[in-house]
């Protein structure tokens, strides 16, 4: 098969949660188990970061890959979903894998996966795994997809476990109460691993504590750790949350030889070293284009902050969402004087443009709708003058299609 006819393969033979939703999580271990036994158990042959949380988890891992990087280590990064190539989510140091990589994969496996129906993600994390072993990383930053106790990356005995924000995401399936997701998220606590949390909250902290101590692991809340200033070279403020918790997370990983020069140079470097897209990302200027991948009501907070901090004449907003998607926690953060513009994304998953328009209006919040997110994004870049703000979200897949 070519690349093409093998990712076609995988999207049409098997379930994607990014696709499908809730009818594509699998909320047991026991096929990403089996295939892992059927690979050799790859994942025990190299050495991990394992990273959780509803904010922040990419961002994160991403920053801790580059100073890996910049401290001369081969590091593997596995994150999710991808924005413009399937081959987003398996790199090593800043390069994805090959497409002959994903075709033999596929190909050797064929027989495997179609006799034990595994999900699009307990796959693609196990092609990782066999990737980063074959070559031989030195550690591997792994991000969680979903959740943590029952999330397929959950096989790995990591050096060290990080947890970020946690917020209202994927109520449906990890619970609608922070501390039942919390709970979720706690689930990567290994026995005696160590495990940072990037921001206390008194919601959480006492089950992060709970399963620490039973665990007999070390935790570290990092927002209470006295931490040096970085020059970032991601913006958005939400930022400077993430980095205390990668911070914490060096001083924990025993074995790696990392300086004050490395830790400067990789959060410098987070864009250029791994090809980050999609965090507070400035696509042009005259007017301002900014996009961010944002979809909760915790992470587009603090995003609608940091409009509310530029500069410019008028507002623009490019919208869409899933169907998952508490909409009347998260629209009333948008202010009404705005011009919006409102599609669905292109995905079984995307909220219908007419659900969306009708309680946006409710809010106050008044636009046009599109039947497509390039679409709503040309009209736009049309309406707004060279001093306007144009911000375009609401989820991935938008900033995806827009990307």
């Amino acid at each position: 098969m070519t690349y093409k006819e093998t990712l076609d393969w995988m999207y049409a033979q098997l379930p994607m949660y990014q696709q499908t939703g809730k009818s594509a999580y699998n909320a047991k271990l026991d096929n990403v188990l089996a295939f892992s036994a059927h690979l050799g158990q790859p994942e025990k042959r190299f050495k991990s970061i394992h990273v959780a949380g509803t904010n922040g988890k990419g961002s994160s891992s991403h920053m801790l890959a580059s100073i890996l990087q910049e401290a001369g280590y081969k590091v593997g990064l596995y994150t999710s979903p991808h924005l413009k190539d399937f081959r987003e989510r398996i790199k090593i140091n800043g390069k994805p894998v090959g497409h002959r990589f994903v075709t033999n994969f596929i190909e050797r496996n064929t027989s495997f996966l179609n006799t034990n129906n595994l999900s699009f993600f307990e796959m693609t994390v196990e092609m990782a795994f066999d990737y980063f072993a074959k070559m031989k990383v030195d550690i591997a930053i792994v991000e969680v997809g979903l959740g943590g106790r029952l999330d397929s990356t959950n096989i790995i005995t990591p050096e060290v476990s990080l947890i970020t924000n946690i917020g209202y995401d994927h109520v449906d399936i990890l619970g609608d109460t922070l501390t039942l997701i919390a709970g979720e998220k706690a689930g990567i606590i290994k026995p005696k691993i160590p495990v940072v949390i990037s921001e206390y909250q008194e919601e959480t902290a006492k089950t992060f504590m709970a399963a620490a101590s039973k665990n007999r692991s070390r935790i570290t809340f990092a927002s209470e750790q006295n931490t040096k200033s970085y020059d970032l070279s991601l913006s958005g403020n939400y930022q400077s949350k993430n980095v205390k918790g990668v911070l914490c997370v060096l001083d924990e990983l025993r074995g790696f030889k990392i300086e004050e020069g490395h830790i400067k140079a990789g959060l410098s470097r987070v864009i250029e070293n791994t090809g980050l897209l999609g965090r507070w990302q400035t696509l042009r200027q005259n007017p301002t284009v900014v996009c961010d991948t944002a979809h909760n009501s915790e992470g587009l907070a603090i995003v609608l902050e940091q409009i509310g901090q530029q500069k410019f004449n008028k507002l623009h907003l490019v919208l869409g969402f899933v169907k998952d998607k508490n909409l009347e926690a998260i629209l009333p953060l948008f202010p009404v004087n705005a011009t919006y513009y409102f599609s669905k994304p292109n995905i079984p998953r995307g909220l219908d443009i007419a659900i969306l328009q009708g309680k946006a209006t409710e809010f106050g919040l008044k636009g046009r709708s599109f039947r497509s997110i390039k679409d709503a994004y040309k009209m736009a870049l049309k309406n707004a003058d060279a001093d306007d703000f144009i911000y375009i979200g609401g989820s991935t897949f938008v900033v995806a299609e827009v990307l």
